[in-house]
C-alpha cells in the first residue's frame, strides 16, 4: 500500500473509484434491509422453491451442524403445506431461517439474498419479543442457532458471531446442556440425543467464531461432561431403546461426530493462538501440529471405513471436514510464515502454510460442487479462510519472484499459475454474488499486478502504474456488479448519484469478509 500512497491522491481514479464502490455498497445494504421491526408474515415462496431451499439446507449446513430432527421437521413441513389454517409460528420462524440458509447454495449468484435478509429480520423480530424467553427449551436453542448461522452466512447484523455464541453458550449451560443427559432421571433417547446434538453444535460454533475474530474460546474441556452424539440416524432415536450404530456405519450424525473427535486438538490450537502470556512457542506449535494431524487421521479413517459399508459421506461432508481441519493447521503455522522467509529453522511452517493454503483453495474452488458454491456465496468462516489462503499463496509467490535474480522470466508450476489466474475471477464472483465490500477483490488485484510487474522486471515507477491500473480496473468491475445489484433491488430507481466522498475513512484494506 505504500506504493499506492506515493502515487495517488484524493482525486486519483483509484481512490475516487474505491470511494464510489464503498458508497454504492452502503446503498445496496440499505436497500436490502427491511423496516425494523419486521413482523413475521405467513407469506411463503412457492412449494417448489421451498422444497429446493429445504433440500439445500439439509444437504449442507445440517450435515455439519446437527440442529433439527429431520423427521419431525419434515412432518411439520408437510402438515403446514396441507393445511389452510395459520401455521405454527415457532415452526414458521425455523422454516424462514432454513430457507435463508438454503438460499446460499440455491444458485450460483445467491439470487435470493434480499429475501433471505428479510426472513432473518422476521426471525430476529419474533425472537426479540419479551414473552419468548418464557419458552426456554430445545426449540428455543434450535431457533437461536439457526438465527446465528443465518446472520453470519448472509451477513446480517453488526454483532460478531463470537459475542452471539458466548450468549448462546451461557444460555445452554443455564439449561444444563453441559451436563450429560445420563444425569437426568429416566430420560428418553430422543431427548438425550437432541440435547447432545445441540450442545455439540454450540461447542463447534463457539470454536469457529473465535477462529474468525481472534477471541478466546471461553470454554475448556473440563467445563462440560456431555458426551458426543450417538451414531444414530434420525429415525432411530424415535424408537424405544435404540442401539447406536458402529463407527464404521455412516449415519446422519457421522460427520458431526467425526468433527467432534478433533475438537480437543482444535480447541488447544485456538487457545495457543489467543494466549496472551505464553506467546508463540514453536515447540508447542510442533506438538499441536502432530496432535491435530493424529486426530484428523482418526476422524477421516472413520468416514473412509463407512464409505465401504453402504451409506457414505457426501462430497460436501468430506470437503467441509477437510477444509476445517486445514484451516486450523494453517492458523497454527501462520505466525511463523513471515519468519520462515528468512530463517531456515521455520521452513516446516512455511511448507505447512503453503500446503494447507493450496489445499483449502483447491477445495473452495472445486467448480460445480455444493461446497464451492457455499464458500463463494456465503460470508464468514469459510469464505474468509478461502480468501486468506489465496492471499498467503500470492504472498509466497511474490516472495519467490522477488528472490529470483536471473534475467529470464520466473518459471511457475502449472498449479500455482492456475491459482494466480483464478484468484481475481473468484473475488469478483463473490462481489457479483452480493458481497458489498470490495477490499478482498482490490487487494487480490493489487497483489497480482505486483507479482506480474516483478516477473517482468518492471521499474519502481512501472510497478506503481501497473498496480494503479489494476486497482482502477478492480473498482470498475466491482462498480458494474453493484450497479446490476441496484437494478434488481430498485428497478425504478434513478441513476446512481455519487455522494460526497470521505477520503479520511476506511482506506484500511483489511478484508472483512
Amino acid at each position: 500500500m505504500e506504493i499506492i500512497d506515493e502515487h495517488t491522491d484524493e482525486t486519483s481514479d483509484l481512490i475516487t473509484g474505491y470511494q464510489k464502490c464503498k458508497a454504492m455498497g452502503k446503498r445496496i445494504k440499505k436497500l436490502r434491509v427491511p423496516v425494523w421491526p419486521t413482523p413475521l408474515t405467513t407469506h411463503l415462496v412457492s412449494r417448489a422453491i421451498s422444497d429446493s431451499l429445504v433440500e439445500c439446507y439439509f444437504g449442507t449446513i445440517e450435515r455439519l451442524h446437527r440442529v433439527l430432527h429431520i423427521p419431525t421437521f419434515q412432518k411439520q413441513y408437510d402438515a403446514m403445506w396441507a393445511s389452510d389454517g395459520e401455521p405454527d409460528r415457532e415452526f414458521l420462524v425455523q422454516l424462514r431461517l432454513v430457507h435463508a440458509l438454503g438460499a446460499t447454495t440455491y444458485d450460483d449468484n445467491f439470487s435470493l439474498r434480499a429475501s433471505a435478509t428479510r426472513w432473518i429480520y422476521e426471525a430476529q423480530t419474533w425472537i426479540s419479543e419479551p414473552e419468548f424467553k418464557s419458552r426456554l427449551g430445545i426449540q428455543f436453542l434450535q431457533t437461536n442457532i439457526l438465527l446465528l448461522l443465518a446472520r453470519e452466512t448472509v451477513a446480517v447484523g453488526g454483532e460478531t458471531m463470537w459475542i452471539a455464541c458466548g450468549a448462546l453458550l451461557r444460555t445452554a449451560m443455564s439449561m444444563g446442556l453441559h451436563r450429560d443427559p445420563t444425569h437426568l432421571p429416566q430420560t428418553p433417547t430422543f431427548v438425550c440425543e437432541m440435547r447432545r446434538r445441540i450442545w455439540n453444535t454450540i461447542l463447534e460454533l463457539c470454536l469457529q467464531s473465535c477462529m474468525s475474530c481472534g477471541g478466546s474460546p471461553m470454554i475448556s474441556i473440563e467445563d462440560f461432561d456431555t458426551e458426543p452424539p450417538g451414531n444414530f440416524d434420525d429415525e432411530q432415536i424415535m424408537s424405544d431403546n435404540p442401539r447406536s450404530k458402529p463407527d464404521g456405519v455412516f449415519t446422519q450424525t457421522s460427520t458431526a461426530r467425526a468433527l467432534r473427535k478433533t475438537y480437543p486438538s482444535r480447541l488447544n490450537v485456538a487457545k495457543l493462538l489467543n494466549d496472551l502470556r505464553q506467546g508463540d512457542s514453536y515447540q508447542e506449535t510442533l506438538r499441536l501440529d502432530a496432535e491435530l494431524k493424529a486426530s484428523y487421521k482418526e476422524a477421516i479413517q472413520t468416514l473412509q471405513t463407512s464409505n465401504k459399508n453402504g451409506n457414505s459421506p457426501t462430497e460436501f461432508d468430506l470437503s467441509a471436514l477437510d477444509f476445517i481441519m486445514r484451516r486450523y493447521l494453517s492458523a497454527l503455522h501462520f505466525p511463523f510464515f513471515g519468519l520462515s522467509l528468512n530463517e531456515p529453522s521455520y521452513a516446516f511452517s512455511r511448507k505447512m502454510s503453503i500446503e494447507t493454503a493450496f489445499r483449502m483453495w483447491s477445495i473452495g474452488r472445486n467448480d460445480n460442487s455444493a461446497f464451492a458454491r457455499f464458500v463463494t456465496c456465503s460470508t464468514g468462516f469459510f469464505r474468509t479462510a478461502t480468501w486468506l489462503a489465496s492471499v498467503m499463496l500470492l504472498l509466497d509467490l511474490r516472495n519467490q519472484v522477488q528472490e529470483d535474480d536471473t534475467l529470464s522470466p520466473t518459471p511457475l508450476q502449472p498449479d500455482v499459475f492456475n491459482m494466480m489466474l483464478d484468484s481475481k475471477p473468484w473475488t469478483l464472483k463473490c462481489v457479483e454474488a452480493g458481497e458489498t465490500n470490495i477490499k478482498g477483490h482490490l487487494i487480490t488485484c493489487l497483489l497480482l499486478a505486483q507479482i506480474k510487474g516483478t516477473m517482468n522486471r518492471a521499474s519502481k515507477e512501472e510497478m506503481a502504474q501497473g498496480m494503479i491500473r489494476a486497482g482502477e480496473e478492480a473498482t470498475r468491475e466491482a462498480l458494474g456488479a453493484f450497479e446490476a445489484s441496484v437494478v434488481l433491488l430498485e428497478p425504478d430507481g434513478g441513476e446512481f448519484q455519487a455522494p460526497s466522498l470521505d477520503f479520511g475513512e476506511d482506506w484500511d484494506l483489511m478484508a472483512t469478509y
